[in-house]
């Protein structure tokens, strides 16, 4: 072969081992489509919007919010984990859909744990314990005499199957023995609108979702769910104080990546929702939300996410909820 073809074929040789790196060090090159497995209005959807505008300056790229409500976040989950995994494709998921849910559901479809990676935790929030204005109570205790006195004959919303406020209505429902009808929305404002219009008894709300009410004269706060009293609420008792120390409940939010996302991709993504969970504008406009921001990194994530299952199982088992037994 001729010193010239040599150096062509070297030169091919280099052009092809070098263009993949090439191509992800370019990354994002285009839009990136953030699924959210619940409707708009939620504390999910709330905190999307915010991450968007904070990927956005920090990658460059646009950032399509993409509400998928359905099939209690499954259509949400089943579309970003069979999305190829370049990046492109993220969920912002909580601790309902990828720790409850797989926990409570012995047929649940997915193995959340090898079909996802971690990518950042965003934010955590508190939930409340709301009752139509209608329901002749004004105190933890009042309720659950009530509820002792009427099995069968209340209801409960929440955001969906398998979410914090189903798990959290069970157990009220098995404390009291009321058989306490469940009720599951779209998402958590249409639980919320559904009591304030006198049609639903009891709700456990996000805080996010609730916390414009918190004056209204259409409902009833009884309690937040939080270890200790929110600073927004200073004068609301939690459920631990009322004598419920197992009821201590909270949520968070994180994205989370397909498998196989490359190592450098999920670096870049983690990087820069690190520094939004830094950026002071963009804290107080999840604050403003009634979430409190975070923006770890993947790693750190990953062991969060490890925790929470534990936690949860331990809580499961203790209580004995299940889906489809």
């Amino acid at each position: 072969m001729s010193p010239s073809r040599i150096l062509i074929a070297l030169l091919s040789f280099v052009c092809f081992a070098v263009s993949p790196a090439s191509a992800q060090n370019t990354f994002p090159s285009k839009p990136i489509t953030m699924l959210v497995p619940f409707g708009a209005g939620g504390a999910l959807d709330l905190i999307a919007r915010v991450l968007a505008d904070g990927l956005r300056n920090e990658l460059g790229q646009t950032i399509v919010v993409d509400n998928k409500p359905g099939a209690n976040g499954l259509l949400a989950m089943r579309l970003a984990a069979s999305a190829a995994p370049d990046g492109y494709t993220i969920i912002l998921s909580s601790e309902s859909n990828h720790i409850l849910l797989p926990l409570l559901d012995k047929k649940f479809p997915m193995d959340v744990t090898k079909e996802f990676v971690p990518v950042s935790l965003s934010g955590q929030f508190q939930h409340t314990l709301i009752v139509k204005k209608e329901l002749p109570v004004s105190s933890v205790k009042e309720l659950m005499e009530y509820l002792r006195a009427n099995p069968g004959k209340l209801s409960f919303g929440s955001s969906g199957v398998g979410t914090q406020a189903h798990i959290a209505g069970e157990y009220l429902s098995l404390l009291t023995q009321s058989k306490m009808v469940h009720v599951p929305y779209r998402s958590s404002p249409a639980a919320l609108n559904d009591l304030l219009a006198g049609n639903l008894d009891i709700n456990f709300q996000s805080m996010p979702a609730v916390r414009s009410y918190v004056d209204s004269p259409r409902l009833k706060m009884l309690a937040v769910l939080s270890s200790e009293r929110l600073k927004e609420l200073p004068e609301m008792p939690t459920m631990a104080e009322t004598g419920f120390p197992d009821f201590v409940l909270s949520s968070w939010m994180g994205l989370f990546g397909p498998a196989g996302l490359p190592s450098d991709i999920r670096q870049r993504l983690s990087e820069a929702l690190v520094n939004i969970g830094k950026n002071p504008e963009l804290q107080a406009r999840i604050r403003g939300a009634g979430i409190e921001p975070v923006g770890s990194d993947a790693g750190t994530y990953t062991r969060f996410v490890e925790a929470e299952g534990k936690k949860w199982k331990t809580f499961i088992d203790r209580t004995g909820i299940t889906l489809n037994p």
